[in-house]
């Protein structure tokens, strides 16, 4: 029994060191926290000239570029 949960731990392993090598992007993918920006008004892109778009839920979503406002007209942030 504990020979096959090596196994298959090995297995996960060479997957995933397959996946990394052949596939560079996934290691430096994104990672954003899990929690939402509750003061967040909304948020303008380059790409959208001055229309006030939603925004999403936190900062690290924001797209690259896309500026995340409190109601009141302040920056918060700006994605990266």
């Amino acid at each position: 029994m504990a020979g096959n949960k090596v196994g298959v731990m090995y297995l996960v392993l060479l997957s995933s060191a397959i996946l990394l090598v052949f596939n560079p992007e996934i290691a430096s993918a994104k990672v954003c926290p899990q929690y939402c920006t509750q003061d967040a008004g909304y948020m303008t892109c380059p790409s959208s000239g001055n229309k006030q778009l939603n925004p999403p839920c936190n900062c690290c979503l924001a797209p690259k570029g896309c500026t995340v406002y409190h109601a009141d007209g302040t920056a918060i942030c700006t994605g990266t």
